[in-house]
């Protein structure tokens, strides 16, 4: 699927026929905008670069590995933020009208953002990286199938989405292509040796135990890219959601008869539930929380993708059984 890009159309506003009303306009205008030349004015015309913003954290981190020191990034979510219920600020519409290009993920992984940015009237460029990806498609209930937008699970799907954040920068400024295209480069063999870390790791979990429980519905693309059995989970793909008596009695039942060792929590949703259905289903809820939706605060075993898949993966694989080896990336890897 090629990345979507396209340019949102300007709405235009509509002014009052009077000369006073209309001076106020301008003037209101050139408050917004500080700058009497343009209310959609980035820092490109300052600090040289183009102005980039990203939705999600994962998103940010990917984009600044591959941009550098040659785009100005704004991330709109902070670590540890869902962007499933994320309710956009005034000072993300700000950013997005200042923006040249957005990267966000679709599939309708972050709803308020996207309506927001179809709805502001920007400028800039999009690109919604996660669906250069072929989604899974999930079953709601009732017919409902909808593209699960946790692509991010399966670190094949993330060298797309690698290329295709490369492109769109190119895109925006062709005098960096080299700069982007080194950096691309360099993430994509480290994102590979990733990938052939996690397979092996995975491999080393006893077959019987190579099932995952969690809080909600994120890790299908994990578990399908590296041989773990979804097993169950509170919720589905969005916490906006909310499982029912039924719901969780029915998980505590089958973890009864599973064999299963260890389910995990999340970062980004509140533990007790899950911590509630460990005990009741007398299964040991593992030490480590796991990564979903967003990467961990500055300083944390999660702080970028790279490590968030790292520590999600020595996680699971400690509290099922396997044996753990720490991932070494090569670096004498050049781009």
């Amino acid at each position: 699927m090629a990345p979507m890009i396209h340019t949102a159309n300007r709405i235009q506003g509509k002014f009052s026929a009077t000369a006073f009303a209309l001076s106020l306009s301008f003037l209101a205008f050139g408050l917004l905008s500080c700058n009497p030349q343009s209310a959609n004015r980035s820092q490109t015309q300052t600090s040289g670069k183009p102005n980039v913003v990203a939705t999600s954290t994962i998103l940010a981190d990917l984009t600044a590995e591959i941009g550098g020191d040659k785009i100005q990034l704004k991330g709109i979510l902070q670590p540890g933020a869902d962007p499933h219920v994320y309710e956009p600020v005034p000072a993300d519409s700000v950013a997005l009208e200042k923006a040249k290009l957005i990267v966000y993920n679709g599939y309708n992984l972050e709803p308020g953002l996207i309506k927001l940015m179809n709805a502001a009237g920007i400028q800039a460029q999009k690109l919604a990286a996660g669906e250069v990806v072929k989604p899974l498609q999930l079953d709601k209930g009732q017919g409902e199938v909808v593209p699960d937008p946790h692509v991010w699970g399966n670190v094949k799907n993330v060298i797309q989405m690698v290329n295709a954040i490369r492109n769109a920068l190119i895109t925006l400024s062709p005098e960096d292509k080299q700069k982007f295209s080194e950096n691309a480069q360099k993430l994509t063999q480290e994102l590979q040796q990733l990938d052939t870390w996690i397979t092996q790791q995975i491999s080393t979990i006893p077959a019987d135990k190579r099932k995952l429980v969690t809080s909600h519905d994120a890790f299908q693309y994990y578990g399908r890219g590296y041989g773990m059995e979804i097993f169950g989970t509170l919720i589905g793909i969005s916490t906006e959601e909310q499982p029912s008596a039924q719901t969780v009695k029915k998980l505590v039942d089958s973890l009864k008869k599973s064999g299963v060792p260890a389910i995990f929590a999340e970062t980004t949703i509140n533990p007790a539930l899950i911590k509630t259905v460990a005990q009741e289903a007398g299964v040991k809820l593992a030490p480590n929380q796991l990564y979903s939706d967003s990467i961990g605060a500055p300083g944390s075993d999660g702080d970028t993708y790279i490590k968030m898949m790292v520590a999600n993966t020595k996680a699971i694989v400690t509290a099922l059984g396997g044996e753990y080896k720490p991932f070494q990336p090569n670096q004498k890897i050049q781009p």
